[in-house]
């Protein structure tokens, strides 16, 4: 019996439903887009569809790009040329502080704001590479808070509990990628911006080693904290989104010209020297969490076998924290000073009492908290002479009620990446007994942003606990 060629395609490859594209992985998209399975303007109609359907209950997004589907046209006329980029034609959602041309860049503040005349060093690479903008995601008021709250544009809801909390401060970001609303998402990370919010709501994230990524073209939070944040349903999405989108900026002055490339990602996980923390209740941590890690770290006991306690008693992070947190006030005074001023549109009072605070300082008190900062970097380099990587829950709690008071202790588990330096990647490590994700963070020293990633990987894979995410038809 002869079999046409038409026939064993289609037996082979059947149509992808609207639930599997959106809840795809980078990798398996851009392999569908290169085998043809799938079209850059089918994803991005796809998408857009599904902001509209599900926005007005998740808000997620702030504003969507009018250009997108033209942009994803543009793509699948490219690959039909054979000339195509990294990235070309999945979408991806890029937070509210964030130059992409042509849109505004509100960063959570009330009022009009002109569209930006350029596109950020990121938004440029990922056009580069042929990646099809979606919009702009919520942030908190000012970028400022680890909360998806904000006075002038709503509230981002966590897609596993609407009503609860998505994280802050790339809320929307974090949203988009779990409710499959973009192919992947771009954010910041000042102290812990990226994966606290990809804690809550189950996604996989990276904080790179500082000045990896250009944040030229980024509202700065505090330019020495500051750090570019990838977002994705995979780890391997991570990697690729790393390799497309670092290098150095001559234009960014804390762009990382690199001596040495980055480490190979070379480790043997059994071999590694891998600190845990002693306390996790002394820390806060909330008890449910505390399980789930506890269960993470007996299931990866293979992976992570070489375990020491950390002991952090000469370094209050607590400390440090309000030193940083002091420096993104007095910075977001000059940041926002435009915006701060306007009598029609002004900040809500909770915000101008955080910059009050600021305001009223001397300058000699900003150099002293800059100092305090510098000995997390000495503090960093000590603890990675004794050990490798340093595996901590990502956040002490799950996701909670927004109406509810944001904890002082959100970022105390992620800030340390920030005031250092080092790169920090973040997975699902499984679900409290009442559904919510919690995130396992590895955290290494600068330069190991390719090791870490190959680790993050093996443990994953070991756990496989990737949540099934609240995508729907």
């Amino acid at each position: 019996m002869k079999i046409e060629l038409q026939d064993i395609t289609e037996t082979a490859a059947p149509a992808l439903s609207p639930r599997v594209l959106r809840g795809a992985t980078l990798c398996q998209t851009l392999h569908w887009l290169a085998s043809g399975r799938a079209t850059s303007l089918e994803l991005t109609n796809l998408y857009l569809d599904a902001i509209a359907a599900n926005d007005l209950r998740l808000n997620a997004f702030v504003r969507i790009s009018a250009a997108a589907r033209d942009e994803a046209a543009a793509s699948d006329a490219r690959r039909a040329r054979g000339n195509f980029g990294r990235l070309d034609g999945v979408p991806v959602a890029v937070k509210d502080n964030i130059d992409v041309a042509g849109l505004p860049t509100a960063c959570g503040l009330p009022g009009p704001k002109p569209a930006a005349a350029r596109d950020a060093r990121v938004v440029e690479r990922l056009r580069g590479a042929g990646a099809v903008i979606l919009g702009k995601t919520q942030v908190p008021e000012g970028s400022l808070l680890a909360s998806s709250a904000n006075p002038h544009t709503g509230a981002a809801h966590n897609p596993f509990r609407p009503g609860y909390q998505a994280g802050g401060s790339s809320s929307g970001s974090a949203v988009a990628v779990a409710a499959g609303l973009c192919g992947f998402a771009i954010g910041s990370d000042s102290l812990g911006s990226i994966r606290i919010p990809a804690s809550y709501c189950g996604v996989f994230a990276m904080k790179p080693t500082a000045g990896e990524l250009s944040t030229r073209g980024m509202l700065p939070a505090a330019r020495r904290l500051d750090t570019i944040g990838l977002m994705a349903r995979s780890v391997d999405d991570l990697g690729v989104l790393l390799h497309v989108l670092g290098g150095h900026d001559p234009a960014d002055a804390r762009s990382r010209r690199r001596r040495v490339a980055l480490a190979l990602p070379d480790w043997e996980p059994g071999n590694l020297r891998v600190g845990v923390l002693g306390d996790l209740a002394g820390w806060g941590t909330e008890p449910g969490v505390t399980r789930v890690f506890e269960r993470a770290m007996m299931a990866l006991e293979s992976e992570l076998s070489n375990r020491r306690v950390v002991d952090f008693g000469d370094f209050s992070i607590t400390r440090v924290r309000r030193a940083a947190l002091f420096l993104i006030e007095a910075e977001m005074l000059v940041t926002h000073e435009q915006a701060l001023a306007s009598a029609g549109h002004p900040p809500s009072r909770e915000l101008s009492a955080l910059l009050d605070y600021a305001r009223n300082k001397p300058a000699s008190e900003y150099a002293a908290a800059d100092r305090l900062l510098d000995t997390a970097v000495v503090k960093s380099r000590q603890l990675f002479s004794e050990i490798d990587v340093l595996v901590t829950p990502t956040t002490p709690q799950t996701a909670f009620p927004l109406e509810a008071k944001l904890p002082d202790n959100a970022g105390d588990f992620t800030c340390f990446a920030n005031f250092s330096g080092c790169p920090a990647v973040t997975i699902p490590m499984g679900n409290t007994s009442d559904g919510l994700p919690v995130g396992l963070q590895f955290m290494g020293p600068p330069g190991s942003d390719l090791r870490l990633l190959e680790l993050a990987e093996v443990c994953a894979a070991a756990l496989d606990t990737a949540p099934t995410y609240p995508v729907g038809e």
